[in-house]
């Protein structure tokens, strides 16, 4: 069957399913004719464990131990009730300070955050780990696609800069003008590529879609 019906069927987006498939979680054959996809039944059942799993919030490594059969799923419950229940703890802390702040009478300009951040550092010392909501700051997300799109456009802008300066110092040595226009408008094109690589890598973050595909 094809993407789209695995889609449907079980209800994970196709991103999602070739997300997996980068993953080494999923191989699905491919038509010898024209290269598509095509999953089998057995395919479907494969991503249902993986949805099922998932939706339980255990990681893709531990699921990569059970499909290899490095684990049981005894085993892998075993390893993810010990992590839910740290996780549980580390809730349980973040509610006790909560319904404390509740408790507090006054802006925001009244707290004295130092204080209970100085709180919060020695649990943290001790085990204890806080959600750290900063440190998923999606605009870090924003720096490697801007900065491989900087240097790509510094590059052809160089290359068309050399071929100018090239075709005023030897002009009789220029070859057909069919070829220097071709030769001038690769860069650009390649420029205008990468633009828009950016801008729909932007919008992708944006939508939080690979971080969709990493929920299940």
């Amino acid at each position: 069957m094809k993407i789209n019906e695995v889609e449907q069927r079980i209800g994970i987006t196709k991103k999602n399913i070739r997300f997996y498939e980068d993953q080494g979680l999923l191989s699905p054959r491919r038509n010898k004719e024209n290269g598509y996809r095509e999953y089998s039944e057995e395919d479907v059942r494969t991503l249902e464990q993986i949805k099922l799993l998932r939706k339980l919030g255990l990681p893709l490594e531990e699921i990569r131990l059970m499909q290899s059969g490095r684990s049981t799923v005894a085993d892998s419950m075993r390893r993810h009730l010990v992590t839910l229940e740290r996780e549980k703890e580390n809730l349980s802390q973040s509610e006790a300070f909560c319904s404390r702040l509740r408790s507090e009478e006054g802006t925001l300009a009244d707290l004295d955050a130092g204080k209970i951040l100085s709180e919060m550092e020695a649990l943290e010392r001790s085990g204890t780990a806080f959600q750290n909501k900063h440190q998923y700051d999606v605009r870090l997300s924003y720096v490697a696609p801007v900065v491989v799109t900087v240097l790509m456009t510094l590059l052809m802008a160089g290359l068309l800069v050399l071929m100018i300066w090239g075709m005023q110092t030897d002009p009789e040595g220029m070859p057909p003008l069919f070829f220097m226009v071709l030769m001038l408008l690769i860069p650009l094109l390649v420029i205008g590529g990468v633009v828009l690589a950016l801008l729909q890598r932007i919008g992708e973050i944006r939508k939080g879609e690979m971080d969709d595909a990493r929920k299940y």
